[in-house]
């Protein structure tokens, strides 16, 4: 059973957290994920091997956290992010940020980068509300998300996904592709060419985008958004491995 911590905001967030050496390793999860996930529970197997300390969770409205998903937005799930981070580690942190939980890790950077020792994510989808759901609407899609509030996009990974116009509104306050983006960090970006979800062009952009002295971009020809299969699992530690190490002499 998880762990729960109550934020600010009275949402109460659940969590499994291990104890172990410094800098502690967090998974950031993907849109409408949670932390039982393939890569965040590979993560604490890795960790619990090697006595690192990690930290796992769920979002409000994901998992076994409270609250609705539809009722959820860029902004509430950073600030749960945020409160982890804060509440349930010390010191600076190596954040692994997946899909949605790469742009997550983005604002965390730019909120409290004094916590961030390095950085690694895995087909991070920055200002995708932005930049492909709403930019992807049709004319109908947008007037009814005007009108009701909410539109149902399909998914290959189970019910539709209900896209409230909150999300999309509240996203646009949560931009960091259009400013300055500063990882004055170890940074490791990960991306599959067979990525249906969140093309190449967006890690290219981020990775030119983005201003820090040591941030690298590694392709794996073949490998989807779920980015799960042995040897992506592999190349996500050996990231995470690699980031501590360079971290470790800053």
């Amino acid at each position: 059973m998880p762990d729960h911590l109550t934020t600010a905001a009275g949402r109460k967030i659940a969590y499994h957290r291990r104890q172990g050496s410094a800098p502690g390793v967090v998974f950031l999860g993907g849109f409408k994920s949670d932390m039982e996930g393939t890569k965040a529970v590979h993560l604490d197997e890795w960790t619990r091997r090697t006595g690192r300390a990690f930290l796992r969770f769920d979002y409000s409205g994901h998992g076994q956290s409270s609250g609705e998903f539809t009722e959820g937005a860029i902004g509430d799930w950073a600030e749960d992010a945020m409160a982890a981070v804060s509440e349930l580690t010390e010191g600076p942190q190596v954040l692994v940020g997946s899909s949605m939980g790469g742009w997550i890790s983005l604002l965390l950077a730019r909120a409290m980068p004094d916590r961030i020792a390095g950085l690694v994510t895995i087909a991070a989808a920055p200002d995708f509300t932005e930049d492909s759901m709403w930019a992807g609407f049709d004319a109908e899609q947008r007037r009814a998300l005007a009108d009701a509030g909410q539109v149902a996009l399909p998914s290959e990974y189970g019910e539709p996904y209900i896209i409230t116009r909150r999300l999309i509104e509240d996203g646009r306050n949560h931009l960091v592709l259009r400013s300055p983006l500063n990882l004055p960090f170890p940074v490791r970006l990960l991306q599959g060419t067979a990525d249906r979800d969140v093309e190449m062009s967006v890690a290219l952009r981020l990775l030119e985008h983005a201003q820090g002295d040591d941030m690298r971009l590694t392709l794996v020809s073949g490998a989807d958004h779920r980015f799960s299969d042995p040897d992506c699992l592999a190349l996500i530690v050996a990231s995470v491995e690699d980031v501590i190490a360079r971290a470790g002499r800053g």
